[in-house]
């Protein structure tokens, strides 16, 4: 039998007929794995195989090289057609139908995370850290961390699972899934890629995990540089995005030069041009210019103007401030936000806010902020074009699969968490009115005034919300969860679950909150009188008909425009 010998990469290879193919080092003698007879590497019920010698050849006149020819591991149906110019170093993983062109380095390195299982600070940027990143997180998990971050014993048995689950999902080389594309990019170094992603032109990911689905894959587009990222499926990253320490969730955008730190960005968040910090981003969050800063806070259902600031940075002290944004609230352009301040769900916030106010119980309204005051209309924003438009698109616009969704969206926004707070503030503006006198010029709240003439219609304004509630809600108090809206009694339960182990691992924690999801319409309850209901539904579509024609009378929008907003109205 003939026997041919030759050396690729440093070892001696002999075959014999076209079978049997055996190797040592020249240097210690050692054997190589058996190349031929596809020795099978077995890691999430995937199996892999070395390469073989017409593989390795094939590769190297390719432009292909490797040191280390030995620790490339492939699936069975791997080919080398598609692969040109790509240098791989230590142990690498490929699965099939994988194009790679012009890439400067594949590797992994000793101590990869692959982004999995890494604590970073959220909110507070000068803590010690609050929330793990993995391939699974969701925004109600996340949020659950936060909450735990000073009990620990909470927190400890949430990074326990974490950590367990983490450990099932990494992987234990750099791995690149089957019908992956990857041309002109610089430098892949411990990474994760699942099936069917792209990158294209990306200049750095270490220790990144893009885990995508069947129905929803991920791109990486040019100049993008990634350091300890995880990326949820139907996700893009691109055009010169530069993120550190940051957890890119289901459906999501981050382009243009935005660049963030030890933050957060869940389902449907879409961010251009500008920067985050410790920002905690729950879902549709939304900032598209430059010049605007997410810093310090927790975000939901939020849209940033432009030029956008929050400060959490006290002048000696360092960055220890934080607050947050309840769901649906906006800022103007070339706001100021001086953290700590807390402000309701469904506002607008104007101008430089510096008297850390809390309006949480104060939801729909407008928090501007004139010299060094701080004035709050109670209820303005709850007729307005702009709620009505946003409470109605978001539903419409979740570009998740339904299949698979991981993090939980309650999107009704006339809910009990929210009439909690209407009915906390209703009575808080009827005492200021007993304590402060019936004939007060302004009333002062926890950091803000109100005007008289607001005052007034902001009860108004919130009896208007508890008629189109209905008397329904059977639990007083209401969280919410980044997006899922939960009874604060169910809350402390799933706490003293977890606490005791009934709720041992990630698995068991997502499907609690997800019975918890389901759950909500029994638990929200039913209208008492759906007549006044009706009625007062309509007086509130009336005043968003007016709110529409004040725009038009005032040139903003064409009669085509306004025609067809007021007949689309329900």
């Amino acid at each position: 039998m003939k026997v041919v010998d030759f050396v690729v990469s440093g070892y001696r290879f002999w075959l014999k007929g076209h079978t049997d193919c055996h190797a040592t080092s020249p240097i210690t003698g050692d054997p190589r794995p058996q190349t031929n007879n596809h020795k099978p590497y077995n890691h999430t019920n995937m199996a892999y195989r070395n390469l073989t010698i017409n593989e390795i050849t094939e590769l190297s006149e390719q432009g292909c090289r490797c040191a280390e020819w030995q620790h490339i591991w492939v699936e069975d149906g791997f080919v080398t057609d598609n692969i040109y110019n790509v240098r791989f170093e230590g142990e690498i993983r490929l699965g099939e139908n994988v194009r790679m062109e012009n890439v400067g380095i594949v590797r992994t390195t000793d101590g990869a995370t692959f982004g999995e299982d890494y604590l970073i600070s959220v909110k507070n940027e000068a803590g010690a850290g609050n929330v793990v990143l993995y391939s699974g997180l969701t925004a109600q998990t996340a949020a659950l961390m936060m909450l735990a971050a000073d009990d620990k014993p909470l927190f400890g048995k949430l990074r326990k699972m974490v950590s367990e689950y983490a450990g099932a999902h990494r992987p234990p080389c750099t791995t690149i899934g089957s019908n992956v594309t990857i041309t002109d990019c610089r430098e892949l170094t411990n990474v994760s890629i699942g099936n069917d992603c792209e990158l294209c032109g990306a200049s750095r990911l270490i220790d990144c995990t893009l885990s995508p689905t069947p129905e929803a894959t991920i791109y990486i587009g040019d100049d993008v540089i990634m350091e300890n990222v995880v990326v949820q499926a139907g996700s893009t990253v691109v055009d010169g995005a530069r993120i550190y320490d940051t957890f890119v969730g289901e459906a999501c955008h981050i382009g243009r030069g935005f660049t963030a730190e030890n933050s957060l960005f869940f389902a449907n968040s879409h961010m251009d041009n500008g920067e985050a910090c410790a920002a905690f981003c729950g879902p549709f969050s939304v900032s598209h210019h430059k010049a605007s800063l997410l810093i310090g806070g927790e975000y939901s259902f939020y849209n940033a103007g432009s030029a956008t600031n929050f400060s959490n940075h006290a002048y000696k002290m360092g960055p220890i401030h934080h607050g947050t944004m309840e769901r649906g609230s906006k800022t103007a352009s070339g706001t100021h936000v001086l953290w700590p301040a807390s402000i309701g769900a469904f506002s607008m916030v104007m101008g430089k806010i510096q008297t850390h106010p809390d309006t949480s119980m104060f939801p729909f309204s407008y928090v501007i902020g004139e010299g060094r005051k701080t004035y709050l209309v109670p209820g303005r924003n709850l007729c307005t074009v702009g709620t009505y438009r946003d409470v109605m698109k978001w539903p419409k616009r979740d570009k998740r699969p339904l299949n698979g969704r991981l993090s939980l969206i309650t999107f009704d926004w006339l809910s009990p968490y929210v009439i909690e707070r209407i009915r906390a503030g209703l009575q808080t503006m009827m005492e200021m009115q007993e304590e402060q006198g019936y004939e007060a010029e302004e009333y002062e709240g926890q950091g803000f005034f109100i005007k008289s003439q607001s005052l007034q219609r902001g009860i108004q304004y919130y009896k208007l919300a508890l008629r189109m509630y209905g008397n329904a809600n059977k639990t007083s108090e209401w969280t919410d969860l980044l997006g899922l809206l939960i009874p604060t009694d169910a809350l402390e339960q799933l706490k003293e679950d977890i606490t005791g182990d009934d709720i041992a691992d990630i698995t068991t924690l997502e499907s609690r909150f997800r019975d918890i999801y389901e759950s909500y319409e029994q638990w929200k309850g039913f209208s008492e009188n759906e007549a006044v209901c009706e009625q007062a539904h309509e007086e509130w579509l009336k005043a968003i008909r007016k709110d529409a024609e004040r725009e038009y009378e005032m040139g903003d929008v064409s009669e085509e425009q306004i025609t067809e907003f007021i007949n689309g109205i329900h």
